[in-house]
């Protein structure tokens, strides 16, 4: 920043702060609950709904503020299933989140006739309640808590049920079920540093819960992205719950459920359905902080390759650009030939390669060609109030950001990655990672003079090893071991968007902290104050559509930090700077599980085995296992900790082996789910009340998950231990190795002697599972394994499940297979239909679990098999049948 703009912004600063400092000691007595609210007046009918004017009814309390005296409600039935109530100023433009960066859902054409959950009001004082149709309950009710609308405050308050089961609001490391007694959950998106810590904000923005009851579920959104708490409290035996939003305007969505499927697929009708991902991302993922130089990454695929532990994809970190400038890479330490060639040896070998990309663009012409590119298309960056480019600091040193909502900076950033990631003379990556995009910054408020910032900082930071020889030869081999936005300027009635007069409680010193400042400018007249969360999404989309550009008619895969709501119809996930220790392994549970089953971002997982600080063998090999049933599954570190590949250390190596063996057996039944949450919102993971909505026992429990709705996983969560407590529900349930059934009887089973190279999982019945005969060391060599079916029958002796397989990269499928399995009264029916060339696959056997004899007769297609053909176990209640069918037929099996 200029020294003249110094002088001005400090004396302005100075009196902004005082000012705050008035407002709020003023405020500090007030009680909210007191203010007057408002009053409905001229209300009337519309079509699907009602609208109204709400006139403010008393004194007003201008707590952080001047009242609005009058505003617009307007209350809209979009389907059976969801309420759209909007409350906004009739008089002024206020901003709301823009339509290109969160496309409205559609509602019916139809006659409200039939909803499942109603709307109703008082008029004076104005509340309003949301109630259930089937049970006439009350699940949103505002009643005596008065609606504030100021122009940096908002105020909604809910009452809640006593001991309420709220879940979502995220990004956090609180529990999964989140304390009703007292919670401040801040929608804050930031670069957070120490090692994800509970109780704060952190890099996403997901203002959606659901609430659970045993007479049904229900969802709640607030589609806004400005800073807001969302706070918890229990008084005096009620509980409630209240929004304390900085900005924009109230923008709810109402979901009936009822159960939490519904609602799950519900919001995905909201918030977009999830992008479908190629079947290669389902593989092992290896990364570090602090790879030295492109010899250091190859020999670590050859270390993998040396251990037989099948690795999908290899990533580089920001180690491999030049002084950290985006779309370069060091020419000494990680050359252009050697980075082609090492990529074009994983590529034979049927693995992927993806690096890091950051949105910051360091400041220096005429050695960054993307600044120099966007320099030269009038700026697309970020600007400064005077019109400016804004500057602040990241890794390269002084650096600006690409403003997203300027409609030349789809086409820049397409361009850049179209050069620097070009197959023919570039590095041909498959994917991306974008991190940093919360936006990270290092420069704090003013952030006068980021050049010598960026000195005292040392930043870029220096090489500290010698390049590698320019002789060396790759150590992989070549064999693999068996948008835009049409919106118009807009003033808004903010007075201080650096420090609002409600502060928020994030966890940064002010809303600036360690980010672009919240009055920054974009090109369309929008502030940060107002954006800010919304800048991951946004670069989210931008990187979508310039992969897309790179390889048309092929998925994208992208995993970023920061997300909107929204995100996961675009781009994957991953859980942040977390700590190697058991804490954060047992956080990483309820994390996962807030994405994949609330937040319609199934694509996620967490930094196995932990980024920062030293992991231990014994913690490592846990997560390994355990990270096998994240749906995003990566090893990566930091640059101060010690490596932890999972060659490591003999226990991690073979727990990783035992893990992927089971990951990849079962990877067609999770593609399948992941199918599925493409077409519909069902989740990918599911917490056990997902399945069990009754079992008040389950609500609590975010140590055991899902995977799937049939593969229950009861991970190790204790160091040093060999044991863990399962809770198994009232059903049936099977070991996935041994077959061995357990039946719940909703209580704790112990169980013990789980070696540190394993994980207890079982399969829960009902379910017929399709599953590859064997492992592989890469997806492409899985997908040429024949299938085996596996039944594990529920109480009732009844069994169901599906395959789909398509060609696991195309966007559009031309052709795809599906098959639907049956079973009941002894008796398996399979029906395939579609045409995509499955090959010359075959069904190898059928197993079914829980059988207390061996069958008398078999017959396939009617026709009796011969007794050879069959095998009962005792120990295990099983029995196989070697089938040997065509994946594309359909046949029926029978015994009696």
């Amino acid at each position: 920043m200029r020294p003249e703009k110094r002088a001005l912004i400090l004396p302005l600063l100075s009196s902004v702060i005082a000012n705050v400092g008035i407002v709020l000691a003023q405020n500090a007595t007030v009680n909210v609950d007191a203010c007057p609210g408002y009053n409905a007046t001229n209300v009337s009918n519309i079509r699907n709904g009602l609208k109204a004017d709400l006139v403010l009814a008393g004194k007003a309390c201008n707590v952080y503020g001047k009242d609005y005296e009058r505003l617009s409600l307007t209350v809209t039935y979009e389907t059976d299933n969801r309420i759209h109530l909007k409350i906004t100023d009739p008089s002024n433009s206020r901003y709301e989140v823009p339509e290109s960066v969160f496309p409205r859902p559609k509602s019916w054409d139809g006659n409200r006739d039939s909803p499942n959950i109603n709307f109703r009001y008082t008029k004076s004082p104005f509340s309003f309640a949301i109630t259930r149709k089937s049970t006439n309950e009350v699940l949103f009710n505002t009643t005596g808590y008065p609606l504030v609308f100021e122009p940096q405050y908002l105020r909604v308050k809910t009452s809640l049920p006593t001991n309420a089961n709220i879940y979502g609001l995220g990004e956090h490391t609180n529990s999964f079920r989140l304390p009703p007694e007292n919670t401040v959950r801040t929608l804050w998106n930031r670069d957070a540093i120490g090692g994800i810590p509970n109780g704060t904000n952190l890099y996403s923005d997901h203002p959606v819960y659901f609430e659970h009851r045993t007479t049904g579920t229900h969802g709640v959104f607030l589609l806004n992205s400005n800073g807001m708490d969302v706070n918890l409290q229990t008084v005096n035996g009620g509980t409630s719950l209240e929004y304390n939003v900085i900005g924009g305007i109230l923008d709810f969505y109402f979901l009936a459920g009822s159960s939490p499927v519904d609602v799950a697929k519900q919001y995905a009708a909201v918030a977009g359905l999830p992008v479908e991902v190629p079947y290669w991302s389902f593989g092992l993922h290896q990364c570090r902080y602090g790879y030295q130089n492109y010899y250091e990454v190859a020999q670590v695929v050859a270390n993998y390759s040396a251990a037989n532990i099948p690795l999908e994809t290899m990533w580089t970190d920001i180690d491999y650009m030049y002084e950290r400038l985006v779309f370069t890479n060091d020419p000494q330490y990680f050359p252009l030939a050697k980075m082609r060639e090492m990529v074009s040896d994983l590529h034979a070998r049927g693995q992927q390669y993806i690096v890091m990309v950051d949105p910051g663009v360091g400041v220096q012409p005429g050695v960054s060609g993307a600044y120099d590119r966007g320099h030269a298309l009038g700026g697309v960056w970020m600007k400064n109030p005077d019109g400016s480019d804004f500057q602040g600091l990241v890794w390269p040193g002084v650096t600006v950001w690409p403003d997203w909502f300027n409609p030349k900076t789809p086409t820049y950033w397409e361009n850049e990655f179209r050069l620097f990631f070009d197959p023919a003379t570039g590095i041909d990556v498959d994917g991306a990672w974008i991190d940093m995009n919360e936006p990270a910054a290092f420069c704090m408020y003013p952030c006068s003079d980021p050049s010598a910032e960026a000195i005292s900082q040392g930043l870029p930071p220096s090489r500290t090893s010698p390049p590698p020889a320019s002789t060396l030869s790759l150590p992989i081999g070549t064999s693999a071991p068996g948008l835009t936005s049409n919106l118009l300027k807009r003033d808004n009635m903010y007075t201080n968007v650096l420090n609002p007069p409600y502060a928020i409680h994030n966890a940064g010193e002010n809303l600036s902290a360690r980010t672009v400042f919240t009055n920054v400018v974009h090109s369309n007249g929008l502030i940060e104050y107002d954006t800010h969360n919304l800048y991951g999404t946004m670069m989210s989309s931008a990187t979508r559509g310039a992969l897309a550009k790179r390889r048309p008619g092929f998925r994208t895969f992208i995993i970023t930090r920061s997300t909107f709501a929204g995100a996961g119809a675009k781009v994957g996930k991953w859980l942040g700077d977390n700590l190697s220790n058991w804490a954060h392994y047992r956080n990483s549970i309820a994390g996962m599980l807030s994405f994949a089953s609330l937040f319609q971002v199934p694509e996620v997982g967490s930094d196995v085995c932990g980024f920062s600080d030293n992991t231990t063998e014994t913690l490592c090999a846990r997560w390994a296992t355990l990270g096998a049933f994240n749906p995003f599954y990566r090893n990566h570190n930091g640059d101060t900790s010690i490596s932890q590949e999972f060659y490591r250390w003999p226990t991690v190596a073979q727990a990783a082996r035992n893990a992927i063996d089971m990951r990849f057996r079962l990877l067609d039944y999770f593609y399948t789910a992941f199918h599925q949450a493409h077409l519909d919102g069902t989740p990918v993971l599911q917490p056990l009340w997902f399945q069990y909505p009754k079992d008040t026992n389950t609500y609590g429990i975010d140590l055991q998950f899902l995977f799937g709705e049939s593969i229950l996983v009861s991970p190790v969560t204790q160091e040093n231990v060999t044991s863990v407590s399962v809770y198994f529900p009232d059903d049936v349930f099977y070991d996935f190795k041994s077959y061995a059934i357990t039946n719940g009887a909703g209580a704790t089973v112990d169980l013990s002697n789980i070696d540190y190279t394993e994980i207890p999982v079982h399969i829960r019945g009902g379910v017929v599972l399709p599953l590859r005969v064997s492992s592989a060391y890469t997806t492409k060599q899985l997908r040429k394994k024949d299938f085996e079916l596996v039944i594990a029958p529920d109480r009732s002796g009844k069994a169901s499940g599906s395959l789909y397989i398509d060609d696991g990269v195309s966007i559009t499928q031309a052709k795809t297979y599906t098959a639907r399995y049956t079973y009941s009264g002894k008796q398996l029916k399979v029906l395939t239909k579609g045409s995509f060339d499955v090959g010359g696959l075959k069904y190898r056997t059928v197993k079914v679990l829980g059988v207390q004899s061996a069958p008398s007769s078999v017959s396939l297609n009617g026709h009796t098999l011969a007794s050879s053909a069959i095998a009962y176990n005792s120990t295990s209640h099983s029995v196989a049948v070697n089938v040997t069918q065509p994946l594309t037929s359909s046949f029926t099996l029978k015994w009696t």
